[in-house]
This record gives structure tokens, C-alpha cells and sequence, in this order.
């Protein structure tokens, strides 16, 4: 019978160094209005908040609607690219993969060995917002009177704050965790 045990605690353990630990998050920069958007960009140049954007996703894959896509305008490198759009096509690039629902990107990430981002619009943090387990956002300390584009105001109902992280430029990120 220990004999048993033992095999399966080490079948167990081999098979545990194929399981990919893989993480869905949301990443967004919001005003105090929950603005996140106008004219289909983003509504403020913060190199503080660019820069953690960078450093945290590097590595890692993305997930954008065609817009934001479009307003990004190339790959951002050092990154899996999966760009979700239901109609429109892109340029084959290298980095850059269309797909065209998000069951294929949930599909796509159970074969990842790195952490999905969910990077925005507004439409696709609202379509993965069931599956986000993790919220990183930074605060813009500021309104945005003339946006277009917004988060729901109940976006963090179910999350509770985790850590809090200062960067430059008075701004403030907040990383949430599912309840």
C-alpha cells in the first residue's frame, strides 16, 4: 500500500512540471471619471505608467480589441500580440496572432507559459471580465471631462486590493485580486 502512495506522489510531482501556471489579468491606466478612452486613445502621456505597462507584460501576451490595436499601430515587442476582432483582417506580422473570439483565446491559453494581459478596449475588458482574476490599475490623478471611453463603475466588484505600488509622476497602481 506505501508502496502506492509513494509511486503516485512521484507520478504526481512529474506531472505537476508540465502543468502551465498561467494567469489571467486586466491591466488598465483609469482617471478619477473611470475614463479610459477618447477618440479611441489613450487620453494622457504618462511615461511612469508606459514604462510599468512595459515591465509588467513583457514576456508575456496581450489581449487587444481591434481598436486598440489600430491605436497602438505594431506589435508591442517582446510580447505575444493576440488581437480579437469578430470581422476585421491585419497584416500577417510576425508576433501577432488574429483571433476571433475570446474562446479562442482562452482555448490559445491553456497552451501558454506566460500570464494573458487583457490590455483593452472597453468592449474587451467587458468580454473577459468573468475570467480576469487580477486587476492592475493605475490611477490617473485627474478627470477626463471630454472621454469617450470608460470602465463600468462596479469593474472591481468581487476584487479586493492586494498591493499598492507609487511610480513617478504622482501616479498610483493598485493590483486587485479576486474574492
Amino acid at each position: 500500500m506505501a508502496e502506492k502512495v509513494i509511486s503516485s506522489i512521484i507520478l504526481s510531482e512529474q506531472l505537476n512540471r508540465f502543468v502551465l501556471i498561467m494567469a489571467i489579468n486586466g491591466i488598465v491606466a483609469i482617471a478619477q471619471n473611470y475614463a479610459i478612452g477618447r477618440d479611441k486613445k489613450l487620453p494622457w502621456h504618462y511615461s511612469a505608467d508606459l514604462q510599468f505597462f512595459k515591465q509588467t507584460t513583457v514576456g508575456n501576451a496581450v489581449v487587444m480589441g481591434f481598436h486598440t490595436w489600430k491605436s497602438i499601430g505594431k506589435p508591442l515587442p517582446g510580447r505575444l500580440n493576440i488581437v480579437l476582432s469578430r470581422s476585421a483582417n491585419i497584416e500577417n506580422r510576425t508576433g501577432v496572432l488574429l483571433l476571433r473570439s475570446k474562446a479562442e483565446v482562452l482555448t490559445l491559453a491553456n497552451y501558454l507559459n506566460c500570464d494573458l494581459f487583457i490590455i483593452g478596449g472597453a468592449d474587451t475588458y467587458k468580454n473577459f471580465a468573468d475570467v480576469i482574476e487580477k486587476w492592475i490599475v493605475t490611477e490617473i490623478p485627474a478627470e477626463v471631462v471630454d472621454a469617450d471611453t470608460f470602465m463600468p463603475k462596479d469593474f472591481l466588484d468581487n476584487f479586493e486590493i492586494s498591493e499598492t505600488k507609487e511610480l513617478s509622476d504622482k501616479l498610483q497602481v493598485r493590483i486587485y485580486d479576486r474574492v
